[in-house]
Formats: C-alpha cells, structure tokens, sequence
C-alpha cells in the first residue's frame, strides 16, 4: 500500500549518479528522528522540501526505512529550510554565508523575491549587480534544467550528464534527444554510445535503424582509435560493429555507405593487384586527412634545399665542445653534423645516452648562426624540463601552433606558418597522429626540422605511432643513441632501464652507493597495497626527505583493482591528504590539496590530457573548483569535474612527458594482460632520483619477454615510403 509523506532533506548520506539511487535523511513533521528515504532522486539538495509518495520497508541491517515511488519539489515553507535550501550549493552565487544572509534579510519571502523581484537583492551586504545575474541566470537555469531532467530522468540519465546536455543544447535540449539521441555521444565529453543507445532504446529507436547503424559505426572508430589505431580493416570492423549492435550485415554495410558519401569516413582500397577482396582500410576522416598530411609535407620538407650560409661544420664542432666544455663523443658528432646538412633529423636513445647534450650544441651552433630556433614538447611538464635544460625558452606544441579557443583551430598553419630557421621537439613519441598533422602544416618549408624522443618507450596516448612508423620508413635520417654516458651509469634507474630495453632483468642488489632502484618483492595484491601506501607517506619521506605529494608518484599498469588507479587514489588520497574542505561530484571526492589530473584536452581552459596540478581552492558559492597547474590557477565549474581525476597515482601510459623524483611502481601478474616491455621500461625512465617496484620478479620477467606491443593500425609507414600507393578511395 503506497502513502505520502512530506519532509526537508536534511543530508544525502549516498548518490549514485549511474542510477540516481539515493539515500537521504529526511525531517518529517511530527517525529524526533530522521527518516531514511530511499530511491531514485534526481538533483536534490540538503534544505529541499520533498511530498514523497511510496512505502515503507524494514532493511535487515539499517532497519526502518522508506522507498521513494515517485516525488515533487515543495519549496520550503519555513526560513530556516530556505536556508539550508539555498545553502546547499544549488544555485550559483549563493553559498551558505550568503543564504544566511538573505534569510536574515527576506525570512520565508527569500524565494519569492529572488522569482519576482530580484533586485532587492542588493539590500543585503556583498550582492551587487554581477552576484545578482549570475543568480538571476542560475536561478532561470535551474527551473529549466528541472524540466530536461525531468524528462531525462525516464531515460536512465544522471543529473550531472543532464546539466551537460542543458549546457550544450539549452532550450533544445528536449528537442535535440527526442530527434537524434545519438548526437550527445559525439558533443559531450563523458556520454557514450553506450549511454546514448539506451536514450534511445526508450524514445523507441529500432535496434535495425539505420541512424544507430551509423552512429555505431562511429562509435566502435573512435573506440579504436581510443587503443590507439588511425585505420581499422573491413572486415574485422564489420564484424565488431555486429557483434556490438546485434545487427544484421546488411544494415550495417548499408550504414558504411552512407556514411562514406557523407564524408565521415575514409575507405581505401589496399589491394595492389585484387589479390583479396575487401581488403581495405576504413578510417575516421580526420586521421585520413592527418596521416596522408604528414606523410606530404614530411616529403616536401625533405625535397627543400637546406639554405645555410657556407661554412666550416668541423670547425663548428669544435667550437661548439669548447664553448659548451664538453667532449662529445662519435654519435653525438654525426648527430650534430646531420643537423647541419639535413632538412630533417630524428634523434632518438635511452636515458644518460646524451640526447640533451646534442640538443644544446645544435642550438649554440645554429644561434650563433642567426638562426631563428623555436624549442616545444608536448607536454607543459616536458616543455619545462626542455627549458630547464637547455636555457631557452620551450613551449608545448598547442602554444607553439597558438590555438585559438574562439575559433576552434590552430592560428598557425601552412598560410600562416612559423617563423623560424630551426625546430626542434622533445619527447616526440607522445606525439598522436593528429597533433603531429597540425604541427607539420605550421613548420614552414625552408626550416630544419629535428625530433627528439624515445622509440622504445610506449607510443602516444592517442593514435598513431608517428615517431616509429617515420624511423622504420627510412625516409628521415635518424641517429640511435644506446652509449650509456660514464656518469649516467652510476645510475641504477638508467642501467636498470637499458637492461629492461635489452630484455634483461633489472639489478636488485643494492651496495652502499646505489640508493636510487629499490625492489620489495610481495605477491598479495592487498600486502601491495598495503606497503605502497606505506612507502608514499612514511618510509620514502622520513628515509629520504621526499614529500609524499610533490616528489612521489605511484604509476601503475592499470586503472581497475585492487592496485589500479582508480583504487590506490582513494587509498592514498585518504592517507596524504587530511584536509577537511572537500566537495563530492559524481561519487568522486576531492578535497583542497588534492594532486589531481586533467584528461581531455581542454583548449579552452589550456590545459591538456595528463596535465597535472593541486586543488588550491573550493567555492561553493560560485560553484567551482580551482587547480595550479605550475603556478597557473584554472577553474573548473562542477559540472565540468569530470575532466580531472585524482593522480596519486596515474597510469603509466598518463606518465609520459613527465620526470618525476620517486617513483613507486606495483608490477604483478593481475597485470599480465598489460605487462609489456616497453611499459616497464617507460615506467623506470619516469623517475629521475629513485624508482621503487612492488610485486613479483615473476611479473617483472613476464614484462621483459613480452617485447610484442599491441598493434597499432596505421599506415604512415608506407605512405612515406616510395611503395605506397592508394588504388582506390571512396
């Protein structure tokens, strides 16, 4: 039998915002204790009047309890609910000081007078004319918002993805799901395929409808191209676009040709003489157009004359040892010398090989020169170290390109390229397919190009493997650097890392000296846990002097476990961080102090994905969460927090671009999956003072045999090279 109650939400003691499941406490008139209501609630808020109508029910550990049927929002009727109403951070400008003062000023006419006459407001102390609109907005986008989540919430959509939708499509949001429910997957960061499928499943969309047969198609692309690959084969596709949409061959085939006469997709042929039918490539436009561009203008670079005036390369050389006061040693000479008579170079080594040795002599030399030399990574944190290194100035590779928010693209370009003699990039093996097309387009045609990185290390977060598909091309003259220099191997973390990169095991001995490689072996995943945790906030700081937060970083091979990322953050954020101003968003709690880490790129707020900073700030009357990334301080409004997440401890493919002091590594079998060379190896040249791993020697072997990384699909290998040729496009 269903009854209706009526009481204030007093506190949300659970949310899950998958489901909207809650459990709130709730003061009803005419008892001394708190109910416990559960059910599925949507957006409200500690102070919020709710006439609930449902059932009672006995829980057989929390006892009594009531679950919710279905509910309305009353207003609160007494000033102190308005109070805790509008203190609970629903509207923006109006935080708990600010509620008490309005209450103190209005009593219960607070919420009529915000309604209908809004600017008395500025009878209570620090409310001016910008406070009053952004209440005024805020108050206007709240009734709006209740309306889409109303309609929203039939469909399975949490709160906080319904104020994204709002914020994208405003007004026309109703309209916008109704019509295409597929579109919110490609315009908002955090709503999938997956998500937006089940949108329209409800509205009554057939499973065989060729609008989801679409949408799908792009969505298991971009999956694709999310494990890195630019292209994906027919066939194969097809077959992963059946087995996730449960369709028939036929709707999907008949969804790739529309598509393809759209635009939205590439198909070409890889057949040299029709040996194999269907034999093609299938890509998303953008990385067809960002492959086949790189592949152009890396040619054109190479056919350009190189203009430096004559001049004498070995006396250069030794000029250059002398000013630097160094003795370079015969790779290092033939990568100088290369610099100066070709077009484009690729440097590439281990750590302690030198690369940086021959980056500063080749900027020396060309300066003095009168060269114009342009210096970028791109990271900020590898830009910075770039800098630090060198003396000279270095930017991440999206300042370099100068993107333009307002416009959506990058300001410099082949019509307006950069203006420099020499460029030189670090860490070029974090760069994507994408990113890589955009800077070539800038690079004017009579520059040097030179690229620096390591091969052996995991390729780019996103797709591509550009810096070893051009190496094993051939067509850039490129340096390999594997001389480990004599002060570098006085370094366990360097020789460590060449024994791994040569699929050796690592040194664990330690003698007197040799205090920066360490390995605890435990195979308990809990124990792991256990002495990760204590390693970070009491062994590694009081032994060494390292700060928990600033100088140690626990990188992982996974996100999921019970030492993924995911876990090991809300262990260690628990242990490091006592703070008691903190904010939960989507079952997510941050709390000022917090390490945390940007991942998407975020050309707006310039930043980008594995950026890393501090909470500094949390403003519950202005809805925002501030982060320091490097003395630079960027807001984030709630709904944007699920662009960070917490980076006690991050994955090792996030680590790249970075050096860190200390790091701390857990290497086991629940790995096995990921366990690959080149991912050891990436994670032991992450740490620069002292590198830790946890785990098994077992694992770790495991690692070192697995030299066979997952394939990336791309073919910039072949368009660089002179055999390439495309039959067949359409």
């Amino acid at each position: 039998m269903f009854v209706e109650i009526k009481g204030q939400i007093e506190r949300i003691t659970y949310y899950n915002e998958e489901n909207n499941y809650t459990v709130a406490q709730m003061k009803v008139h005419g008892r001394n204790d708190l109910l416990t209501i559960v059910g599925n609630l949507f957006s409200v808020n500690p102070g919020e009047v709710l006439k609930i109508t449902g059932q009672w029910h006995t829980h057989p550990r929390y006892g009594q309890q009531f679950k919710v049927i279905s509910y309305e929002s009353v207003v609160p009727a007494t000033a102190k609910g308005i109070e805790r109403y509008l203190g609970s951070g629903l509207i923006k400008g109006i935080g708990p000081v600010m509620s008490k003062r309005l209450v103190s000023k209005f009593s219960v006419d607070t919420l009529t007078i915000i309604e209908t006459d809004i600017q008395r407001l500025r009878e209570v102390e620090g409310i001016g004319d910008h406070r009053i609109e952004m209440i005024q907005k805020a108050w206007e986008g709240q009734k709006e918002i209740r309306e889409v989540m109303i309609f929203l919430q039939g469909y399975g959509v949490s709160p906080t993805y319904a104020a994204k939708i709002y914020k994208q499509y405003g007004k026309d949001s109703v309209k916008v799901v109704k019509e295409n429910p597929y579109r919110l997957a490609q315009d908002i960061f955090g709503i999938g395929f997956i998500t937006a499928d089940k949108i329209a499943e409800k509205i009554g969309i057939p499973k065989n409808s060729r609008l989801r047969a679409e949408a799908g198609i792009l969505y298991v692309l971009h999956q694709l191209s999310e494990d890195g690959h630019v292209y994906y084969p027919y066939e194969p596709l097809i077959e992963e676009c059946k087995n996730i949409l449960k369709v028939e061959r036929d709707t999907i085939v008949e969804a790739f040709s529309k598509i393809a006469s759209d635009k939205k997709i590439i198909v070409e042929d890889l057949n040299q003489q029709d040996i194999r039918e269907n034999n093609k490539a299938v890509y998303l436009a953008k990385f067809y157009v960002s492959e086949v561009g790189i592949a152009d203008n890396l040619k054109t670079l190479l056919n350009f004359p190189k203009k430096l005036r004559p001049f004498d390369k070995d006396k250069a050389i030794e000029w250059v040892q002398r000013e630097l006061k160094i003795n370079l040693a015969e790779r290092q000479i033939q990568a100088v010398k290369e610099s100066l008579e070709k077009r484009a170079l690729i440097i590439t080594g281990g750590p302690g090989t030198g690369k940086t040795t021959i980056i500063n002599a080749i900027i020396k030399i060309y300066r003095r020169l009168g060269q114009r030399v342009f210096l970028a990574a791109p990271t900020g944190r590898a830009a910075k170290r770039m800098s630090e290194a060198t003396g000279y100035e270095a930017k991440t590779l999206h300042r370099l390109l100068e993107y333009s928010p307002k416009e959506g693209r990058f300001k410099r370009d082949d019509e307006n390229p950069l203006e420099a003699d020499l460029i030189v990039i670090d860490e070029t093996s974090m760069v994507d397919t994408i990113l890589m097309y955009h800077f070539l387009n800038a690079v004017p045609k009579e520059a040097t190009l030179i690229l620096v990185g390591d091969v052996d290390q995991l390729p780019s977060v996103g797709s591509g493997n550009v810096l070893k598909d051009i190496i094993d091309s051939g067509s850039v003259p490129t340096v390999r650097l594997d001389e480990i220099f004599r002060q570098s191997k006085e370094s366990l973390i360097i020789v460590n890392a060449h024994r791994v990169n040569n699929g050796k095991m690592p040194v664990f001995s330690q003698g007197k000296d040799q205090q920066d490689f360490y390995f605890f072996e435990l195979e308990d995943p809990e124990k792991v846990l256990e002495k990760v945790i204590q390693l970070c906030k009491d062994k590694i700081p009081a032994r060494f002097g390292y700060n928990p937060v600033n100088d140690i970083q626990v990188l992982t091979p996974m996100h999921k476990g019970i030492i993924g990322a995911s876990n090991l953050n809300t262990e260690l954020q628990r242990q490091l961080n006592p703070s008691k101003d903190e904010f939960t968003r989507g079952g997510k709690v941050f709390k000022v102090g917090d390490k945390v880490m940007q991942i998407k790129n975020n050309y707006d707020k310039d930043v980008y994905n594995g950026d890393i900073g501090r909470i500094i700030k949390i403003d519950r009357e202005l809805q925002e969460v501030t982060v320091d990334y490097d003395g630079r301080p960027v807001s984030y409004e709630y709904p944007e927090l699920d662009e960070i997440t917490l980076a006690y401890a991050i994955s090792v493919h996030k680590s790249q671009g970075s050096e860190y002091p200390v790091i701390v590594m857990p290497v086991l079998t629940q790995h096995y999956v990921l366990l690959q060379r080149n991912l050891l190896y990436t994670g032991i040249t992450r740490g620069k003072k002292m590198v830790v791993l946890v785990g098994t020697k077992k694992a770790i072997a495991i690692a070192i045999r697995n030299n066979k990384p997952q394939k990336r699909y791309t073919l910039l290998r072949d368009r660089l090279s002179t055999t390439h040729r495309a039959i067949f496009k359409t």
